[in-house]
């Protein structure tokens, strides 16, 4: 009998031998707006990836405060600016900039609407699908950056400036109470997203990475691996020195950069110790290389990094100038490799 789209998920999670490879192609703002109707065309080729997707289904514009030369400020009191339109913008004023303005600071209450997310679980349980809880990108360093300032940030980590510790209780406080939520309704896994690497580095070195973020991400992390469901790590950059504080954190699905960390040195760090999905590349192949190219691409990752037990997903994100046809073609390839190891092909 075959596998229901959770149990395929949590087998794979757990290197337990799934029957495919989950995968899944995000298309950014950005993308639809630029390629249109052609774009459409390659989504309504693929349903494995555009589930319901519908042909003129998208919003004209970005919303309201988002579009390019807009500037507004979110519920933590950072002013964001966008250039782009379709694409996250970046703080330029950070209410915490000078610490005069703490005392007087309330952070934000979440916004969480149980009813609705108890809905979106239910919907997700008719389906057989996994039920995946969600902690906003940009969840604890990235967010403390954002409230002081990146350099005034990474002085207060340098010479431990004790009235940081007052923002990360903050952060840490807000964050914990959707995570009791996510555990209250019986989430399957709790995707966390923050962006930890550079092109070349980490944002901060190993040591100063387990002073300043591993007990905040230990305090969020622990519960939800202790209730027996899967803690999620997105982050992009060059991450790999913090992988073995990652995994110490609890984290159990690792989604990494492909050629910003190398492939190899992936399978190294990371292959049978954590479920890896692989982020691939939107920089150089997936936009500007050929139709081969791309294959070869995924097809080299799926050889290195996976594994008849599991552990391997992709997530693809789509951003400009990658046109219609390079979309197609790696839809091609992921559907081509998404059984590679189950159907006897990786096996030899």
């Amino acid at each position: 009998m075959a596998l229901t789209p959770r149990e395929n998920y949590l087998r794979n999670a757990r290197m337990e031998g799934p029957e495919w490879t989950p995968m899944k192609v995000h298309i950014s703002g950005a993308s639809r707006r630029e390629l249109g109707a052609e774009l459409e065309a390659v989504m309504e080729k693929h349903p494995r990836f555009f589930r319901n997707f519908k042909r003129g289904g998208w919003k004209d514009r970005a919303p309201e405060g988002r579009r390019p030369g807009d500037r507004r400020a979110d519920e933590w009191g950072c002013v964001w600016e966008y250039a782009i339109e379709g694409l996250a913008g970046a703080v330029v004023e950070s209410p915490l900039a000078d610490w005069a303005a703490l005392e007087g600071y309330v952070p934000p209450e979440p916004e969480l609407d149980e009813a609705k997310e108890c809905k979106r679980f239910e919907r997700a349980r008719a389906a057989e699908d996994v039920c995946i809880g969600f902690v906003p990108h940009s969840f604890f360093l990235l967010r403390l950056t954002e409230l002081r300032g990146f350099e005034n940030c990474m002085i207060d980590m340098a010479t431990d400036e004790p009235q940081l510790e007052r923002v990360k209780e903050m952060v840490v406080a807000h964050h914990a109470k959707r995570v009791e939520l996510w555990l209250r309704l019986g989430a399957d896994a709790v995707h966390y997203g923050e962006d930890l690497g550079t092109q070349t580095a980490p944002i901060i070195g190993p040591e100063m990475f387990r002073r300043h973020v591993v007990p905040a991400y230990k305090t969020l992390m622990k519960p939800v691996q202790e209730a027996g469901a899967l803690v999620h790590l997105h982050s992009d950059g060059a991450i790999l020195p913090l992988a073995d504080d990652l995994i110490d954190c609890g984290v159990e699905i690792l989604n990494p950069q492909d050629l910003v960390n190398g492939v190899d040195e992936i399978a190294r760090a990371l292959k049978g110790r954590v479920c890896i999905e692989l982020d691939i590349d939107r920089q150089k192949i997936v936009p500007f290389g050929s139709r081969a190219e791309i294959r070869e691409l995924v097809e080299m990752e799926v050889r290195t990094l996976g594994s008849p037990s599991g552990g391997l997903m992709f997530i693809a994100g789509i951003y400009p100038p990658t046109p219609p046809e390079n979309v197609d073609a790696l839809c091609d390839a992921l559907e081509e490799f998404r059984t590679y190891w189950s159907d006897g092909r990786g096996r030899g």
